[in-house]
C-alpha cells in the first residue's frame, strides 16, 4: 500500500509533491501500463475538481484509450481531432477553459466543461497524451499546465 504526504494548500506544493509521489510509484516499475494506471489513480486522488484523468496512447496513427479514472471514455481519437488529437498533432499542451467553444471538441462526457491535455514525448516523438477533464469551466490555469507537463515529462521515460 502506498501513502503519500501531498500538500494541497497551494498548487506549487501540490505539483511538487505529486511529482515526488509519481517518481516513487514508477521509478522501479518497467511496465508502462502499470505506470499509467498508477499515475491516473494518483492524479485522480489528489487533483480536485476532475471528472476524468487518464491516457491516450499513440498506436499507429491513432490515439487509443489507456488507463484512466472516471466514466467510460472514447476509445479511439484521430490525430488532429478534438482537444487530445490537437495536442497530439501540435505537440503542444492544450488548455481549454470552455470545451463547448473548442472547434471539433469530442464530448466523451457531457459533464466536462474544461480540459487540459499534455502531449507525452520521448526522444522527440509523441507516445501519447495525458488528459484531464473537469466539470468546472476554466478549472485549469498555467500552474496546472506546468505541473502536469512535469508529470508527463517524468512519465515519458517510464511508459
Amino acid at each position: 500500500m502506498y501513502a503519500f504526504d501531498v500538500d494541497g494548500s497551494e498548487k506549487r506544493a501540490l505539483y511538487r509533491d505529486l511529482l515526488g509521489a509519481l517518481d516513487a510509484l514508477t521509478g522501479d516499475e518497467p511496465d508502462p501500463i502499470a505506470n499509467m494506471a498508477n499515475a491516473a489513480a494518483l492524479i485522480w486522488q489528489y487533483l480536485p475538481d476532475l471528472n476524468w484523468a487518464g491516457f491516450y496512447r499513440l498506436v499507429g496513427d491513432t490515439l487509443v484509450l489507456g488507463p484512466f479514472q472516471g466514466k467510460p471514455a472514447c476509445i479511439r481519437i484521430a490525430i488532429g481531432s478534438g482537444v487530445c488529437g490537437t495536442a497530439a498533432a501540435t505537440l503542444e499542451t492544450q488548455r481549454v477553459d470552455d470545451v463547448e467553444t473548442f472547434p471539433g471538441h469530442i464530448a466523451c462526457d457531457a459533464d466536462s466543461r474544461s480540459e487540459l491535455v499534455v502531449p507525452i514525448i520521448r526522444a522527440g516523438a509523441l507516445i501519447g497524451v495525458l488528459d484531464l477533464d473537469s466539470p468546472k469551466a476554466a478549472r485549469f490555469d498555467g500552474e496546472d499546465a506546468a505541473g502536469v507537463e512535469a508529470l508527463a515529462a517524468l512519465l515519458a521515460a517510464r511508459i
